[in-house]
């Protein structure tokens, strides 16, 4: 497998060369240069497949053994998964009226990401030992990132991160899971904005050329496209479970998603194009910019990021967007660069109507408001004595609006437990039972900057990267 921008440069890459990238030189996004199809007949035999069994077959479709072999990645992938809470790492649990909601927080940092973060630093582990390298990793995050990047390579002395979060605009928990971190290599950054506006200096940190290849700066955000390869196991383990065979085929199974930057909808996507008859619901908050784009084909960001109950997904630049116009349009990297140099120099854009209607065909979506994730938390509550964070929320609402047809499968991407997002628990009027690890953070010594409005974030940040490289030099003498 080999891979290429969304924006038509940088053809035939390695895994390895797009694992340690953040975006494409081009200023796109690395895409597998084909996606394979899965036939029947390896369906029935993933089909009695442990999640993370699954996840090995899926990766090794992407990586070629002659990067990583079998066995590796066979052991890779155990070690990464070994943290989990539970046995199983993932868990589906059915709840009334037809409604499978499929748990994916049972990491360390209790999100779905610390499933694709931790098979991913392990994948960088495996290279930086095997060259003898070392490499710095510069993460912007609305949430959940930033704390399960920080897990992820918490162990791992061949990687530096620094993280930047939008300072009041994430839950408590997010905020400690980040910024309480002790380890010298690990670097906080607090910024007064939205991540949205962090975003932007770390597109021009990551198109520096020079800046990437003397610090080895690479991203763990959802731009890096092995993150995004590890979410398709989600969908497909999901399909596997709830949606037997009947005969040669398979019954059609519908996911509702909560979709901030859509790397989880572009998984989605791509387990689609796999062969795999999934029905994709991409569910937001106020920030609707997905929903508008799959409605009317508006791809436009509106005048400020909302703050909301659910602020893992408070973003109006779902940039992984880029990957599935890159998808639906069969690859035409000089279209996709052509409509993102213009979002991005206007932040207004209007699908051509092919393209709308690619998306149309594949997709379909909502939007929720605060009272509306409220009462979905409450009445699943009600319903099922089963408690929801705030983004399952998002996709749980939909569920209660638009009941299931007999006959039909459903199932709720849950990306976070609700233990991370005690304020919206508490003002849906709800209780709950806090871990340990969530208890012991409020103990702990916070450490981190504070990158003001009227700061130069980017030299700021830039200065930062050169002082880790620097203190690496100074080790070494």
């Amino acid at each position: 497998m080999r891979y290429c921008s969304t924006r038509g440069g940088a053809p035939d890459r390695s895994f390895r060369d797009v694992l340690f990238s953040g975006y494409a030189p081009d200023g796109g996004m690395f895409m597998p240069e084909f996606i394979p199809t899965v036939t029947a007949a390896t369906l029935r035999l993933w089909s009695n497949l442990s999640y993370q069994q699954l996840l090995c077959e899926i990766c090794s479709l992407y990586i070629s053994e002659l990067e990583i072999p079998r066995q590796h990645l066979q052991e890779l992938i155990s070690e990464a998964l070994s943290s989990f809470s539970i046995p199983d790492v993932v868990r589906l649990v059915q709840l009334k009226d037809s409604l499978s909601i499929l748990e994916l927080f049972h990491g360390e940092t209790l999100a779905f990401k610390d499933l694709a973060m931790s098979c991913t630093a392990q994948f960088l582990r495996y290279f930086l030992r095997k060259d003898s390298k070392r490499a710095t990793i510069l993460v912007g995050t609305s949430g959940d990132t930033g704390g399960s990047a920080i897990r992820s390579v918490f162990k791992m002395s061949e990687l530096d991160i620094v993280v930047v979060f939008p300072r009041g605009r994430v839950s408590r928990v997010q905020e400690l899971q980040m910024t309480t971190s002790t380890a010298d290599h690990v670097h906080v950054f607090a910024a007064d904005g939205t991540s949205d506006d962090i975003d932007v200096p770390l597109r021009r940190l990551f198109a520096d050329a020079e800046l990437v290849r003397r610090h080895g700066l690479m991203s763990l955000n959802s731009v890096n496209w092995s993150r995004i390869l590890v979410q398709t196991a989600h969908f497909l383990y999901a399909f596997l479970q709830l949606c037997p065979a009947e005969g040669d085929s398979h019954p059609v199974l519908e996911v509702l998603v909560p979709t901030g930057g859509a790397g989880n909808i572009t998984a989605g996507c791509i387990t689609q194009m796999m062969g795999i008859p999934l029905r994709l619901v991409a569910m937001v908050n106020a920030n609707d910019i997905v929903h508008r784009t799959v409605q009317s084909g508006d791809f436009s960001m509106t005048d400020a990021v909302k703050q909301t109950l659910a602020p893992a997904i408070d973003i109006q630049d779902p940039y992984n967007m880029e990957r599935v116009f890159w998808l639906l349009s069969g690859g035409d990297g000089v279209m996709v660069k052509g409509l993102m140099e213009e979002f991005q120099t206007t932040h207004t854009l209007a699908l051509p109507a092919s393209l709308h209607k690619q998306v149309c065909d594949v997709l379909s979506s909502g939007s929720v408001c605060d009272d509306g994730i409220l009462e979905a938390m409450r009445r699943c509550w009600k319903d099922n004595h089963y408690l929801i964070c705030p983004h399952t929320a998002v996709g749980v609402w939909r569920h209660y609006q638009s009941p299931v047809t007999p006959g039909e499968n459903r199932c709720c991407i849950a990306t976070a437990s609700p233990a991370k997002f005690q304020e919206a628990v508490q003002q849906a009027g709800l209780t709950l039972d806090l871990p340990e690890s969530v208890r012991a953070l409020d103990s702990l010594e916070a450490r981190y900057e504070v990158l003001e409005r009227s700061d130069d974030w980017e030299s700021k940040l830039r200065l930062h990267i050169e002082s880790i490289g620097s203190e690496r030099r100074s080790q070494k003498t």
